[in-house]
């Protein structure tokens, strides 16, 4: 089980997910301050002065050891828009991971042959091929690879 456990860990996917989820934490600090120290202030300053963070309805007043019991609008709001932030933010990187690849991509040029037939066992193969995955045979006018 144990060696098990440690082929799991130490598949790349893991390690990956992990960096993943150390980056996000440390983005989504970067996002709550953000939010509650730049974006809720301007609003509370288009809004008349309202502290965004502090609205909230009152069910039940505070009554001596019991303390009151509210719905925090304000707090929900503010979650909203780092939510929002964060969306978008993903949005960008994912577009931008998405022309990358795209741009990297190789695609075949309109009207050329994307394969041509080995010689010596009449198998499709790609243009590019060195060496007939088939037959294995090197093919004429391509250099050795061995």
């Amino acid at each position: 089980m144990f060696a098990e456990f440690r082929k799991f860990i130490m598949r790349g996917n893991v390690l990956d997910l992990a960096v993943g989820i150390i980056i996000g934490a440390a983005f989504t600090t970067i996002v709550n301050s953000l939010v509650n120290d730049v974006i809720s202030p301007i609003i509370g300053i288009i809004t008349g002065g309202l502290d965004f963070s502090n609205v909230k309805i009152i069910l039940r007043e505070a009554a001596g050891e019991t303390p009151e019991t509210a719905i925090g609008i304000g707090l929900f709001i503010n979650a909203v828009i780092n939510f929002i932030i964060v969306a978008f933010v993903l949005f960008l990187i994912i577009r931008a991971y998405n022309s990358a690849v795209e741009r990297f991509r190789k695609e075949p040029e309109p009207g050329a042959p994307v394969k041509k037939v080995c010689p010596y066992c009449s198998t499709d193969i790609p243009t590019a091929a060195t060496r007939c995955p088939n037959c294995t045979s090197q093919l004429q006018g391509q250099p050795a690879s061995d």
